[in-house]
């Protein structure tokens, strides 16, 4: 149902998009939002002459370039890829697999950057994408260090289940958690998809952790031996931070 205000409208059509629908008509944020046809078409018209929207040839409307200038502000998005990229980049070339950093959001995970070979195994996840805390490596090393009550209301809730692996149990889900916290690395096998398995590990500034990196490798691949590099990884980060 749509919202009532203004603010709240224009918020549910860009929340409209994401990187399952990166591009849309008008018709279809209309139906995404709940909103009429001719409020969204008024609303959109406001979005695109501001540059928060932008209406390809074909009349679709896609993210402008003015909304991503707005969203390279924020702290916890370009300033922390900025510091970290030398050490994704090292990490990537080092093993020729998917790298990526990410941020909690709640009971999710934002990825802020992604770095991938052409060969590397297939994964959902890119930069601005979400996905549950719960199933991947960089959401466990950031839900492993997160606020208690956050962490309980998390576990509370249903979890999302992409395969037959993912772990919805939350006793399962909570020894996981205090699995991260004793070795310092989350390892994430089959949950998101049954290709792959992912490392990841906590980074940190001066007031503790603020982002995790992970590295995704074929399921078929021993984890374990792509520790060291990840962690690696991660200090650099945090010195970088610190």
């Amino acid at each position: 149902m749509a919202r009532s205000t203004v603010t709240a409208r224009v918020l549910d059509v860009l929340g409209a998009f994401g990187t399952d629908a990166p591009v849309l008509t008008l018709t279809e944020i209309s139906r995404r939002t709940g909103l009429p046809l001719t409020t969204t078409h008024r609303l959109v018209g406001e979005l695109a002459a501001w540059g928060a929207l932008e209406r390809a040839d074909s009349g679709e409307y896609r993210i402008g370039l003015r909304l991503w200038e707005v969203g390279a502000l924020a702290p916890r998005g370009m300033g922390l890829r900025e510091r970290a990229m030398p050490y994704l980049e090292d990490l990537h070339e080092v093993t020729r697999h998917n790298v990526q950093l990410a941020v909690l959001d709640g009971a999710e995970v934002v990825y802020v950057e992604r770095l991938s070979a052409h060969d590397a195994v297939s994964i959902r996840s890119g930069p601005g994408s979400r996905l549950p805390a719960t199933a991947t490596g960089v959401g466990l090393a950031l839900l492993a260090h997160a606020e208690p009550g956050l962490v309980e209301r998390v576990l509370a809730a249903p979890v999302r289940r992409f395969t037959e692996r993912t772990v919805t149990d939350p006793a399962a889900l909570r020894h996981l958690l205090g699995e991260v916290r004793r070795t310092g690395v989350a390892i994430s096998v089959q949950q998101i998809e049954l290709v792959s398995q992912s490392v990841g590990t906590p980074v940190r500034d001066a007031a503790g952790v603020v982002a995790a990196l992970s590295i995704v490798v074929p399921v078929e691949a021993n984890p374990h031996a792509y520790v060291p590099a990840v962690l690696a990884a991660a200090r650099g980060i945090s010195r970088a931070l610190r």
